[in-house]
Formats: C-alpha cells, sequence, structure tokens
C-alpha cells in the first residue's frame, strides 16, 4: 500500500508540475528571450522547465511526511494506517504542495527576470543617448 501511495503521489506531482510549467513556458520564454537576446536563451528556459518539474516534485512527494506510513513516529506508537482518509488528504497535500513549491520558484524568477529586464532597459536607454550625441 505504501509503494501505492508513493507512486500515486509521484504521479500526481508530475502532473501538476506538467501542467503549470506549461501554462508559464510561453512567458517564461518570452522573459528570457528578451533580457538575455542571444541563442542561448533557449539553454535557460529548458533549464527553468526542468526547475519547475523538480521543484514540483519535490515539493509535493514529501518523503519524510509518507515515512510516518513505514516507521512509527516515536518508540512507543503504531505506525499509521492508510485508508481512505489519509489517501485523500496525501493526494491533496502533494497538489498543494507541488503548487506551492512551483509558486515560490517562478516568484524568485520573475523578481530576478524583472530586475535583468531593467538593467538592460538601462543600458538601451544609455545607447541611445550616446547615439543621439
Amino acid at each position: 500500500m505504501f509503494y501505492t501511495l508513493l507512486l500515486v503521489t509521484f504521479m500526481v506531482a508530475f502532473g501538476v508540475s506538467y501542467i503549470v510549467v506549461r501554462i508559464f513556458d510561453k512567458p517564461v520564454g518570452t522573459i528570457l528571450n528578451r533580457i538575455i537576446a542571444d541563442d542561448i536563451y533557449t539553454a535557460w528556459h529548458r533549464y527553468v522547465k526542468f526547475a519547475g518539474y523538480v521543484v514540483g516534485i519535490s515539493s509535493g512527494v514529501r518523503i519524510y511526511q509518507l515515512e510516518r506510513y513505514i516507521n512509527a513516529p516515536q518508540y512507543n506508537m503504531e505506525v499509521l494506517t492508510l485508508n481512505a482518509e489519509r489517501w485523500t488528504l496525501e493526494v491533496y497535500r502533494t497538489v498543494i504542495g507541488s503548487l506551492q513549491g512551483i509558486a515560490w520558484m517562478f516568484l524568485v524568477f520573475f523578481v530576478v527576470a524583472l530586475i535583468a529586464y531593467v538593467i538592460v532597459r538601462i543600458f538601451e536607454i544609455k545607447k541611445k543617448i550616446q547615439a543621439a550625441e
């Protein structure tokens, strides 16, 4: 039963990560193309997609929480049993954990991208001023 739960939480986290990465694929590509303005932006775009999957899956599949179903939390306690309510709770935690992890990753990405965009714009403006003189 534990292995099934592990597989199900992995598949749910992968599915959530896939959907979110697909939703943000075009905006991330556009931002990276604008900031980097070289062919290397495609490599960075792939890396951000990969990072989205890694963060989503690792945030959704919380191994230390799933260990409660194979090891007792304390010496004198019993191992938790997997019933329908716990399955529902674990799947829900997986969805929320994946979304939360990916949201933080994209927040950091977009803040750094905004700073980089401002720096690029400053250099473009300086270049236009120098060309006009």
